[in-house]
């Protein structure tokens, strides 16, 4: 029973999962990040990410280690696709407020 409370290979699935959702979907050029079109588009995209992560918590058992399995899983992918370290730290933090 113990060992199951370390089994955090789902939650490493579904971070990354997010983090694609997420490289999939927002805008990278710099320029265009300004534009409210742009800021509209990022809450939908937050938003459904948002939905994602409550289908995921409804359907899981999630303790401390497996939350924090998830936000690292997708604040390193974030960071290898280029991302600011502190716009990604950001991004995670309300991501783990989500949980």
């Amino acid at each position: 029973m113990i060992f199951a409370w370390f089994d955090a290979r789902e939650c490493k699935k579904f971070g990354l999962e997010l983090a694609e959702f997420y490289l999939e979907r927002v805008v990278i050029d710099k320029k265009d990040k300004t534009t409210k079109f742009v800021e509209k588009k990022q809450k939908i995209l937050l938003s459904k990410i948002q939905q994602k992560v409550y289908q995921f918590r409804a359907a899981q058992s999630l303790n401390v280690y497996k939350k924090a399995q998830i936000g690292n899983v997708f604040k390193w992918r974030l960071i290898e696709a280029g991302f600011d370290k502190d716009y990604v730290d950001e991004l995670t933090g309300w991501l783990m407020r989500n949980f």
